[in-house]
């Protein structure tokens, strides 16, 4: 239930602002919090969010029960490009592209074992 976004153009933190927006939650949860986001990356995760939850029922998971367990933003691959500058020069601007893995986990909510309480002293 993992899925797996490279070479996606635009920057490690930019990205990692929509990552953290979903981290933990359930899938559900996650797919309305990316619809509403006004962010350029909101529409890739969702995409990336679908995949992973295509790899899921493949597996034969129902999506109700699936939360995003990790979703990391590494960086990826760096493309150089020349600018001209004042004075002749020219000065290199880098675009960062970022790789984000996304893995769905199982909710054990209906697993939890209620504690036992300690006596009072």
């Amino acid at each position: 239930m993992k899925a797996l976004l490279k070479n996606y153009h635009q920057s490690p933190r930019k990205v990692r602002l929509v990552a953290d927006l979903i981290r933990g939650k359930s899938v559900p949860a996650a797919r309305k919090a990316l619809m509403y986001l006004p962010k350029k990356s909101s529409p890739a995760i969702s995409k990336l969010l679908d995949s992973a939850l295509a790899n899921a029922r493949a597996v034969g998971n129902a999506p109700e029960q699936l939360f995003v367990k990790t979703i990391t933003v590494d960086k990826g691959t760096v493309m150089r490009r020349v600018r001209p500058f004042a004075r002749g020069r020219s000065g290199t601007l880098r675009k960062t592209m970022s790789i984000v893995r996304l893995e769905l986990g199982m909710s054990t909510a209906s697993a939890k074992i209620p504690r036992a309480k300690k006596p009072a002293k």
